[in-house]
């Protein structure tokens, strides 16, 4: 073996030397290793050890390599603070793409934008095509709102960031083309038009610069288009029951263009702003309605630039300049306040720092609003007044509960406030637009928000309360009590500064009307009415009006939401009268839903007609005949004719079976050669009665202006275990005595026609039609507690079969 094992470690040795020798022409470098190892080798043997020192030199170059590194990453984060820095504090930056964002908007437009949008846009148009509707329309019904699923495209030539006044605002362009949106309308044509149209916009194409500015430390964004947008809307208009045309309409499509783009002008192009807040908090609560104080504080900084009276230069006296404070000392402002159809003016107070520290409070009808203020210069003893300047305030309900208030500040800036929670007060310096100086100062306070579900925000330490019944938005079967108790500020129309006023109170066809209060600026009605409540939100529609003998003249209107009438609790609400400078009406609105106290079916119900007062005199010699005809449901009755008064009496009792239909009264005047004419009419309410409990009222009457008559109402429910057949005689009874009266009546009729006295034969006979009237009733229920008694035989009968099978099959055999 060991002869076989020279041969292969010669053949090792020279085959390593060929690799030697092969490195050494390819690669003459390494050659350089073998003497520097060779001297490692020996310095290491004989002279020092550096296995030693090798760990020591690592651990240096380590340490070393570590701070340049941790100095090239200070570096780096110290120029990104730097750039970031350099971006806030620029005044402009540059434009950014934003592809990625229109995509973003693509995937979450259908499902989560859209249905948000359409729901919001669905309900603002609804609202404002119920209350602003061309007058050859009737009524519009939105069949359908789509907005399409192309979503708006953003900042497609790239967006920016700018500083103006230290605020940041964001510019970017809009360009919204969606040729799949569905907007179906629905029109029925009031007279001399009949009939139904559908209008459909099935295209829009909105195009502009936008800017959204941040405001309250990202907690709402202010948003507007820089100018006017570009606007398109494609039209499509067929029968109600026809199938729409392919085809576009110039004409109504133009309207429309002109309508929308007038809105967005108005509304949301610069300097007018609309906000979107961004609640942390959302409760989901759909604001409807608001009240708001207002207080004009006063003014300042009013230079001799913007009053028209005031000369522009310094006047010279002599040898004196007459300063600008006096001659501002001598000019007299005032400021108008606006919000919807509510005005109201301040005292007019001289200076340029006039105060004025007026407070006013208006009612919103929906969860935003819009307050302007308008400036107005006036001289003495001069009537004119010359507007100076405008400046306004917009208001909005947040999710979170707060409000929000924003306007125009310097520059073009915003000014924007925040009241965390209802009745905590805001303050405002407000500049006038399109001037040079002055500006207002305001305070604002938002007393209570009314939301939808019934339940209101109010108070500092209260939040939102609770609906007491836990009703939705569903509102039918309810009725509405509407009590007019007073009015304040009335403006006086006579020498005497007084008028007779009284209110029409419209809603939906149903119209009703107080009494007129004669002379007084002041009046105090008390009068409360009855409406069924109807859904959808319509509104309470008030005219205060005097009256003269050529025709009624209206001193004012107001507006009252009804929506979010909570049951069990009365609604107090002061209505300001819009388009005049005073006048407030209180109102006392409940709603209550129908509860049958014994049920209809159960009881009868007893109207005694007393008296009548002040009715109207529908005779040449001043007076009238009247009687008074019931109508309760199918049955009819009437009283007897009082000859030649306007204050009859009759003392008359009538009775109905409880079955819960209205009863209505209708006064006319007896004619005995031409039919009777109306001289007015009324509801009786007695629904809400107790049982058994008496009503004693005065009630007004509808449709003429003046009059009223004293009834007593009672709901008679009688215990059905103690319902005696005695009931029967006493009813037979009064028929019988009526009888008696009847046949009196004849042999007293039969003297006076003998005699000839025209008046005490009709006088006669209305009494015996009167008595025949009675007669019927007492039949009518006589008939009625005969069937019951029978019905009850029959089930006590019955009852005995049933319980006795001997007897039965004894009466079958």
């Amino acid at each position: 073996m060991s002869r076989k094992g020279k041969p292969s470690l010669s053949l090792n040795i020279e085959v390593t030397m060929q690799f030697l020798k092969q490195i050494a022409i390819d690669r003459p470098v390494y050659l350089l290793f073998v003497p520097l190892i060779s001297v490692i080798w020996a310095f290491e043997k004989w002279v020092f050890s550096i296995s030693t020192w090798v760990p020591l030199a690592i651990a240096v170059w380590a340490t070393f390599q570590y701070g340049n590194y941790q100095r090239r990453i200070l570096a780096e984060d110290l120029n990104r603070k730097w750039k970031r820095v350099i971006v806030d504090t620029a005044p402009m930056t540059a434009l950014e793409h934003c592809e990625w964002l229109n995509r973003l908007l693509l995937e979450v437009w259908p499902n989560y934008i859209h249905p948000k949008i359409s729901s919001r846009f669905s309900y603002i148009v609804e609202r404002r095509l119920k209350y602003k509707k061309p007058k050859l329309v009737e009524r519009f019904e939105l069949e359908d709102f789509s907005l399409g699923s192309s979503p708006p495209n953003l900042g497609l030539q790239g967006m920016r960031w700018s500083t103006v006044g230290g605020q940041r605002i964001m510019h970017t362009s809009l360009d919204w083309d969606t040729k799949d949106m569905s907007i179906m309308l629905l029109a029925k044509l009031a007279k001399p038009l009949y009939g139904t149209a559908r209008i459909v916009i099935n295209y829009l194409h909105i195009k502009g610069d936008v800017q959204l500015m941040p405001v309250l430390d990202g907690k709402a964004i202010l948003f507007s288009f820089l100018s006017v947008p570009e606007v398109r809307l494609g039209i499509a208009l067929g029968s109600g029951g026809n199938q729409l045309p392919g085809m576009e309409l110039p004409v109504v499509s133009s309207w429309l263009v002109k309508l929308l783009t007038d809105t967005l002008v108005k509304t949301m192009v610069e300097p007018r702003r609309r906000c979107l807040a961004l609640s942390a908090v959302q409760l989901g609560k759909r604001a409807v309605g608001g009240i708001l104080y207002v207080t004009v504080i006063g003014a300042s900084q009013l230079s001799k630039n913007i009053l028209k009276r005031t000369p522009t230069t310094n006047t010279q006296v002599g040898q004196n300049y007459v300063s600008e404070e006096h001659l501002l000392k001598d000019v007299k402002t005032f400021v108008e306040v606006e919000i919807e159809e509510i005005t109201r003016r301040t005292d007019a107070k001289p200076g340029s720092n006039p105060q004025w520290n007026s407070t006013f409070h208006s009612v919103l009808h929906d969860n935003a609003g819009v307050l302007r203020f308008h400036l107005y210069e006036c001289s003495p003893g001069s009537v004119k007044v010359d507007h100076l300047a405008t400046c306004e305030i917009k208001i909005r309900y947040c999710d979170d509960d707060s409000t929000i208030f924003w306007a125009i500040g310097p520059s073009s800036g915003a000014i924007v406030k925040r009241a965390e929670c209802c009745g905590k007060e805001v303050e405002m310096n407000i500049p006038f637009e399109a001037v040079d100086s002055g500006e207002l100062m305001v305070k604002l306070v938002l007393k209570e928000w009314q939301f939808s579900d019934g339940s209101h925000s109010v108070g500092l330490h209260l939040g939102a309360h609770s609906s007491l019944s836990g009703l939705s938005n569903l509102k039918t079967g309810r009725k509405i009590y509407v009590t007019v108790k007073e009015a304040t500020d009335f403006p006086g129309k006579d020498k005497m500064g007084r008028s007779e006023p009284y209110v029409k109170l419209q809603y939906g066809k149903v119209v009703q009307k107080t009494r007129a209060v004669p002379q007084t600026s002041n009046p105090v009605w008390n009068q409360t009415f009855e409406f069924d409540e109807i859904a959808g939100g319509e509104y309470l529609k008030l005219k205060c009006l005097y009256e003269e003998t050529f025709g009624d003249e209206v001193i004012g209107t107001a507006t009252v939401n009804m929506e979010g009438l909570e049951e069990g609790s009365v609604r107090d609400v002061p209505v300001p009268l819009e388009k005049v400078t005073s006048g407030e009406v209180r109102l006392q609105i409940e709603a209550v839903r129908e509860v049958s106290n014994g049920g209809p079916g159960n009881g009868l119900i007893e109207l005694v007609l007393i008296e009548g007062k002040d009715l109207v005199a529908a005779d040449l010699r001043g007076t009238s005949d009247p009687y008074v005809k019931v109508q309760y449901g199918n049955e009819t009755r009437r009283t007897k004719v009082v000859y030649k008064t306007v204050n009859p009496t009759w003392n008359q009792t009538f009775e109905f079976p409880d079955d819960g239909s209205p009863l209505e009264l209708q006064v006319r005047d007896h004619n005995a050669i031409l039919s009777s004419s109306s001289i007015g009419n009324c509801t009786v309410e007695y629904q809400r009665l107790p049982p058994n409990e008496l009503s004693d009222k005065w009630i007004p009457l509808q449709g003429v202006k003046k009059g009223e008559i004293h009834v007593q109402v009672i709901r008679r429910v009688p215990d059905q275990q103690k319902r005696p057949s005695l009931d029967s005689d006493s009813l037979s009874n009064r028929a019988h005595a009526i009888s008696d009266q009847m046949k009196e009546m004849l042999m007293k009729l039969e003297s006076v026609v003998e005699g000839k006295e025209d008046e005490e034969v009709l006088s006669s006979l209305s009494e015996l039609q009167s008595l025949e009237d009675s007669q019927e009733q007492y039949m009518l229920q006589l008939e009625t507690e005969r069937m019951l008694l029978l019905n009850k035989i029959n089930d006590l009968g019955q009852e005995l079969l049933n319980s006795s099978p001997n007897i039965s099959r004894r009466i079958s055999y």
